[in-house]
């Protein structure tokens, strides 16, 4: 029987799902899969991307942890594809590759101002508080008002993470730093813009109700934004029931006695920010357009600009992919280009033996558990695509450990991450916490590998 030896880049979840749905789905042919991923630990941007204070979305974990614990797929952490590993590499060890990189850069905002010291990225932050261990310890949190551009889940989690008191986060997994960060924040304002109404927010319902439930922070919102008149916002609260739960949140929250917390977190919707202000050269104002539905489900400027003094800012706009060594790259879109997940060159011609999956596949949309249905459509291409296949040099198993330890590359295994799973928990425990990451990389590795 064939055998399809398969290396998946990208240890997150898009890419252990496709590595499960490949091993537990109907084929005519064996399977050997090994998962490359550029850190020491596996999971992507549920271990890195998601608020401390998620947990729910965080127990994700757990499905992934089944999976590799299965035993059924090979991990290798702390492997740099380009260097570590190479395009040239995985021809001579695999028939195919899928690329499951993800999208972990900030998209662009194109306002002048925006790179003026104290406007920051979004996935810079999370990256920060999430103890990602390729990211600086420390975080210039510095003002007491501060502006975050967006209207999606992620601007509600930074925005969260900013005013909320770190004491509050303490029975999280939130790292030793950044709660020491946190808890000196002189932060007492935040303010949210987007530039369309309230309900066109991209927010889950959930993730706003949980903002409302912040201890000592007064939600504020401004009556002008909801005495608009909007046939198709009507039409929107009527016929869509996630739109019906968040209309309802935010007059609840209009319906608050408000004034007697530290800190209050600003709603602001038909808001265009169009500059970002600088004095002495740093951030001391946003100005932005106020903004008015244009009768088709859309907004129009009315030219009135505002200011708000502010001494930071947040662009919370999306997630962007990046380049992959070797492989073709949409930098319009940030994505590998692809057909339905067959990575195609410039011409539209599919590339034998390449794959992709997850956001680096379709861009940064939808939430985690799209990435199944997004890989089953990848995979059935793999599958197919059996003439396309490349043919292996070497495709046994132990010849790429042996490529890597000849490389002197300090890789990772699951059981490695067994062990560092079970130490930041067992720091955890000794401080009534569920877990308390490890950040240094060099310090994951070495408890991975079990060195002095």
């Amino acid at each position: 029987m064939t055998k399809l030896r398969l290396a998946i880049v990208g240890a997150g979840p898009a890419g252990i799902y496709a590595a499960d749905l490949l091993v537990k789905g109907e084929r005519d042919f064996d399977v050997s899969i090994d998962l490359f991923e550029h850190l020491p630990a596996p999971y992507g941007l549920v271990r890195y991307g998601v608020s401390p204070d998620h947990p729910r979305i965080k127990g994700i974990i757990n499905a992934l942890r089944e999976v590799l614990d299965g035993g059924d797929i090979r991990y290798f952490g702390n492997i740099h594809y380009g260097t570590d590993i190479t395009l040239s590499d995985l021809k001579k060890h695999y028939h195919a590759v899928i690329f499951a990189t993800g999208a972990i850069r900030d998209a662009n905002l194109d306002i002048p101002g925006i790179e003026l010291p104290g406007s920051y990225g979004a996935a810079d932050f999370v990256s920060w508080f999430d103890g990602h261990p390729d990211v600086p310890r420390t975080w210039p949190l510095e003002a007491e008002k501060i502006a975050v551009i967006g209207n999606g889940n992620v601007a509600l989690d930074i925005s969260r993470m900013l005013i909320k008191h770190a004491d509050d986060l303490l029975p999280t997994e939130i790292p030793d730093n950044v709660y020491r960060g946190l808890k000196d924040n002189p932060v007492t304002d935040v303010h949210v813009f987007g530039r369309r109404g309230p309900t066109s927010v991209k927010f889950t319902p959930l993730e706003l109700r949980e903002l409302g439930e912040v201890r000592d922070v007064d939600m504020v919102l401004y009556e002008e934004d909801f005495e608009i008149h909007d046939p198709s916002a009507e039409a929107a609260i009527a016929g869509n029931k996630q739109v019906m739960v968040i209309d309802r949140v935010m007059r609840q929250w209009r319906e608050r006695e408000s004034g007697s917390a530290s800190r209050r977190l600003h709603l602001h919707f038909y808001s265009k920010p169009v500059e970002i202000v600088s004095r002495d050269g740093v951030v001391s104002a946003i100005r932005y357009e106020r903004m008015l539905p244009d009768g088709d489900g859309g907004v129009t400027g009315t030219g009135e600009i505002r200011e708000l003094p502010i001494q930071a800012i947040y662009r919370a706009v999306g997630y962007f992919g990046s380049p992959v060594d070797g492989i073709p790259f949409d930098s319009e879109r940030g994505v590998i280009p692809n057909n339905g997940g067959q990575v195609i060159d410039e011409t539209g011609q599919v590339i034998p033996g390449v794959y992709a999956t997850g956001w680096i596949k379709r861009g940064p949309v939808g939430l985690i558990g799209h990435t199944k249905s997004d890989a089953m459509e990848t995979l059935s291409h793999l599958t197919q695509d059996r003439e396309l296949w490349w043919t292996p040099e070497d495709p046994a198993e132990e010849s790429v450990d042996a490529l890597l330890d000849s490389r002197g590359i300090k890789y990772t295994t699951v059981e490695g991450w067994r062990l560092l799973d079970e130490h930041e928990i067992q720091r955890g425990q000794q401080s009534d916490r569920p877990r308390i990451k490890v950040v240094p990389r060099d310090e994951m590795i070495r408890i991975s590998r079990e060195e002095d």
